[in-house]
């Protein structure tokens, strides 16, 4: 399976570098999104996460109603392709701790691929196996 899959019905959503870590957590909530990619120009620059959320704006004491984005997101992220395999995600977060991977062409953002949607596209797809094992368990007659 590839990345670009995963991505066939996602919405993009992004916050802008010069946006407040309020409205970046806004947008968050608002989405249901642990992250959001930061643009600048329309080109990926950063990501802000809950993590950077925690780390770098709550324990620091930061206004979060008057810093910007990209003084606390993560610059210059690790990114993927829209045809890497699936698998060369989950490799890139689980040797990163990441759950949240940008997918790129160049620097022009196409989404993003969360640890979520890998869960979910896995419980679908065990889903579709167990309703398939039932079908054929139900359709072969008894041998007795």
């Amino acid at each position: 399976m590839l990345i670009c899959d995963l991505l066939k019905n996602q919405v993009i959503v992004s916050a802008q570098s010069h946006q407040t870590v309020l409205e970046a957590a806004r947008l968050m909530v608002e989405h249901n999104i642990g992250a959001v990619p930061v643009l600048e120009n329309g080109q990926l620059i950063g990501i802000f996460s809950e993590r950077d959320l925690m780390s770098r704006v709550v324990v620091h004491g930061k206004d979060p109603a008057h810093t910007p984005v990209r003084q606390v997101m993560t610059e210059d992220p690790l990114t993927v392709a829209q045809n890497d395999p699936l698998e060369t995600c989950m490799t890139l977060m689980k040797r990163h701790g990441f759950r949240h991977l940008p997918v790129c062409s160049g620097r022009e953002l196409k989404g993003v691929v969360s640890l979520r949607d890998i869960l979910l596209h896995d419980l679908d797809a065990k889903d579709d196996e167990v309703r398939m094992m039932r079908a054929y368990l139900h359709s072969t007659p008894d041998v007795g």
